[in-house]
């Protein structure tokens, strides 16, 4: 088997991993799936920021664990979960990467949800208690 290419951000493909600063909450069929006040942002070249949420913020009893996987050559081997309160729209609607490549190591234990496959991903204020 060939192997996978394993590529640094740079300033031709950036990636950054930063404190959010604000609370995250995430829905799904009206409950709450996460909510976190430690959310990491990683901004990744020209793609629209995503909000990386510690598992342990995360209602793992809504969770299960698929087959499916991916791979991205600036963070690694991804793995997903879906979300079956929300149906078939929340098959595989959470990645995460359990060994991050170096260059991204901070969202270790951490996921991260598609926006179409959940109600919302509400951003509030750094004040939110």
């Amino acid at each position: 088997m060939a192997m996978k290419p394993r590529l640094q951000p740079g300033p031709d493909h950036p990636i950054t991993v930063t404190p959010t600063g604000k609370r995250v909450v995430v829905t799904v069929a009206g409950k709450v799936v996460a909510d976190t006040r430690n959310a990491l942002t990683l901004q990744e070249a020209n793609y629209p920021p995503v909000q990386y949420v510690p598992l342990l913020d995360v209602d793992q009893d809504l969770l299960e664990r698929t087959e499916s996987q991916s791979y991205c050559p600036y963070k690694g081997e991804a793995s997903y979960y879906s979300i079956p309160i929300g149906g078939e729209r929340s098959v595989d609607a959470i990645w995460e990467y359990r060994e991050p490549h170096d260059a991204v190591a901070p969202i270790r234990n951490h996921v991260a949800f598609y926006p179409n496959r959940v109600d919302e991903i509400a951003l509030g204020s750094a004040a939110e208690s």
